[in-house]
């Protein structure tokens, strides 16, 4: 089909002169009453709007202006040479636009975090196509530089790569790796010093002809051990692609819309030790139509406690179609109530182009949920309210200033440590000519940046204007974080497709000191994934974050969190651990500017120096 991005509703001469005259006629009419009104109305004292005088001059709040942001691309002389392949000869094939996973966690157990990547490559009826491009590419954190051990990792691979999850799901203190594809899934064993591929006999890898996009391990049953959620996207193959032949005006042939495709089901794998039990319908994770047709087009999730019972929910943010919210019931199942939370739908009642997901603690303790959208649709940015949320896009300050961009991955990270998240996005768009036929899109798109400011400002979020490596276009994808080089502050890597990723080093001398948080569970799962650690300052100086590596899009982030901490005297912190399950401890007193091991059950805290 043809589809041009310009069509407007043009009348011919005698109709807008007939709407002149009617609008005329109606002025007058309305004129007319106003006078009547006047001189017949019953004499009655005006109501004063101010009920008492004002006691002085209004003050008015001044804006702040945003402090600098300063990053640097250190990806060249961090050794980073793996490239992302999207495997495009021409035709179009969807799958070319979404991928690019990324993921920072320690696989080697030596205390800092290592970097993999996702990488598509060509595809199988191409020319072009290479077994020895590896899908997943593995970099050891020597501190000062990155390795790639991918070949000494077993973990050289062909396949069309898209999202990663991480987690360790065997309980032997190793981070074992999930990879998702366009065809079978992957699941990878660490087994030290090697990894092996269990897929098949964790029946995990499910079917051959799906397309799968973000994952993530959690524990949805509070067993102790992480089970396992994946998007599925829409029902694609080569055929499905060339049966649509999307076409766009003044390109030609395009990539089609998700519209043009129909939907699929998600998996939820419950981990049952020796294997993975798919228990998908039995849950509750399948969401289907009247007409019984699959409803979901999932590219992102969030698994999160949202009512607070101690049980984890889920966020799935869907492309085109509404947003699923999944409500846990103890274990059992699931029951989906996405458009009785408010979490379904834009604020005009509508679904959006959905892509990454994040979650963080906004204002007075609220949740709230940030979703990357299509172009010319604004970021969500939904708020908790007495149990159901609203979009505060607009009022919070991000709305009108992220309408233009092509959002995939959001990440909350505070950059500049004032204690305070700031909201990231990595941008790009999908179609390579779409400057073309519109003028206002570009193909690549740099950084978004909303800085937290904290209260000081009339809206909270106020757009940053981002320079130098920060501001540098890209074809943006993944979006993740950590501290590499364990100096306090989150660092970033962004994928963008057809490119190396980016390395940005941040440099920011930070406005007041900082702390670090690992969790080792006992009773819960060993990473302690699902556990909301909340620190207070000697001020009352509150923060919260949940241990959650599945945030962005198709992307995990560092299990070590991190706290940006206002300038104090006091020296020491409180920090309290709600676990998985809801049990909570309490440690008194701890150093600033240190990373601080805390163990479930014992109230020890170890300073963790392994990183540096």
């Amino acid at each position: 089909m043809v589809m041009s991005e310009y069509d407007e509703d043009e009348g011919d001469e005698s109709s807008i002169r007939l709407g002149l005259w009617w609008s005329l006629a109606l002025l007058i009419a309305i004129g007319l009453v106003v006078v009547v009104f006047f001189f017949l109305r019953p004499d009655a004292p005006i109501e004063s709007v101010n009920e008492r005088p004002s006691s002085g001059p209004v003050t008015q709040r001044t804006e702040t202006p945003p402090p600098m942001f300063p990053f640097s691309n250190v990806t060249d002389a961090a050794g980073i040479r793996a490239r992302h392949v999207n495997g495009a000869y021409g035709d179009r094939m969807l799958p070319e636009t979404m991928g690019g996973g990324v993921a920072f966690t320690d696989v080697d157990n030596d205390g800092d975090d290592d970097l993999i990547l996702v990488n598509s490559g060509f595809w199988p009826w191409d020319s072009s196509f290479s077994s020895e491009l590896s899908a997943i590419n593995v970099y050891r954190n020597d501190i000062e530089r990155f390795v790639d051990i991918t070949a000494t990792s077993n973990l050289q691979s062909s396949f069309y790569g898209m999202g990663i999850a991480v987690g360790d799901i065997d309980q032997d203190n190793d981070t074992d790796l999930f990879v998702t594809a366009v065809g079978a899934n992957h699941l990878y064993r660490n087994d030290g010093d090697h990894f092996t591929n269990i897929s098949q006999e964790m029946g995990v890898g499910g079917d051959d002809d799906a397309w799968s996009t973000s994952a993530a391990f959690f524990d949805y049953d509070n067993d102790g051990d992480l089970d396992l959620i994946v998007c599925n996207y829409v029902t694609w193959s080569k055929s499905i692609n060339e049966s649509v032949d999307y076409q766009l005006t003044g390109i030609g042939k395009a990539y089609g819309p998700p519209t043009d495709f129909a939907g699929t089901q998600s998996y939820l794998y419950r981990n049952d030790g020796s294997h993975f039990t798919d228990v998908s319908v039995e849950a509750g994770i399948h969401v289907t139509s009247q007409a019984g047709v699959a409803e979901g087009k999932a590219l992102a999730v969030m698994p999160l406690d949202l009512n607070q019972d101690g049980w984890m929910d889920l966020i799935i943010a869907n492309d085109t179609v509404r947003n699923f919210a999944f409500i846990n019931d103890r274990g059992h199942r699931f029951v989906e109530s996405g458009i009785d939370l408010g979490l379904a739908f834009d604020t005009s009642g509508q679904a959006t182009g959905a892509m990454g997901i994040d979650a963080a603690r906004y204002q007075d303790n609220k949740i709230a949920v940030a979703i990357g959208n299509f172009a010319n649709e604004m970021t969500s940015f939904y708020v908790g309210h007495d149990g159901t949320f609203s979009d505060d896009a607009v009022i919070s300050g991000i709305g009108a200033k992220s309408r233009r961009a092509l959002t995939f991955g959001v990440l909350f990270v505070d950059l500049n440590l004032d204690g305070h998240a700031e909201l990231l996005s990595a941008n790009g768009h999908v179609e390579p000519e779409i400057n073309r036929v519109q003028s206002s899109q570009r193909y690549k798109q740099p950084l978004q940046l909303f800085w937290n400011c904290g209260g000081a400002c009339t809206r909270t979020y106020q757009p940053v204007s981002l320079r130098g490596d920060m501001g540098v276009p890209l074809a943006g994808r993944g979006l993740t974080t950590s501290d590499i080089d364990a100096d306090g502050d989150p660092d970033l890597v962004v994928t963008a497709i057809n490119s190396v990723p980016v390395l940005l080093r941040n440099d920011h001398p930070g406005t007041g000191d900082w702390i670090s948080i690992k969790l080792k569970g006992a009773q819960s799962n060993l990473e302690a994934i699902g556990a909301e650690v909340t620190v207070t300052d000697k001020d009352g100086f509150t923060q919260h974050q949940q241990v959650m590596p599945s945030r962005s899009y198709l992307s995990q982030v560092s299990l070590v969190l991190s706290f940006g901490l206002p300038a104090n005297e006091q020296p020491e912190v409180d920090v309290n651990v709600l676990w998985p399950g809801r049990a909570l401890e309490k440690w008194t007193n701890l150093a600033r500017g240190q990373r601080h091991v805390l163990n479930e059950g014992n109230g020890i805290a170890q300073l963790d120096t392994s990183a540096r």
